[in-house]
């Protein structure tokens, strides 16, 4: 099995992004595609919560053979906007050890009600191509 191109990059037309994220994933010759279900984590403030999910992540993405390099595209709930700082200085930190590259995945940040229970502050949902 050939590991896939993965061209992550933005579109000049459409400015700098706000953060840890790009644009658009190109995924080429991909054999598989991985979805990873929204990952909820415990923790007694927002980044310790951020730090566990990310690691479940990485968690699933080595089960089937796979890291940060595959990742295409997140999608990330939070409960309050107040928090969209918090996530953002927490990718600040951590995404450039995570994509060392600097090739950010798209990430769409949606603001909800409440996830499935209510001490969870943040979820994410990843697609990786294999």
């Amino acid at each position: 099995m050939s590991k896939p191109e993965i061209r992550i990059g933005n579109v000049e037309a459409l400015g700098k992004p706000l953060g840890q994220y790009s644009h658009m994933t190109r995924v080429k010759g991909a054999n598989e595609t991985l979805y990873i279900a929204g990952m909820l984590a415990p923790g007694d403030d927002f980044d310790s919560q951020c730090t566990g999910v990310f690691g479940q992540i990485e968690t699933a993405l080595k089960s089937a053979g796979a890291g940060w390099g595959n990742v295409a595209q997140f999608t990330t709930y939070l409960v309050h906007s107040q928090d969209i700082p918090k996530f953002m200085a927490w990718r600040l930190r951590e995404f450039p050890k995570m994509f060392p590259d600097g090739k950010y995945p798209p990430n769409t940040l949606l603001i909800i009600d409440r996830l499935v229970q209510e001490q969870f502050l943040v979820e994410v949902q990843t697609i990786a191509a294999l």
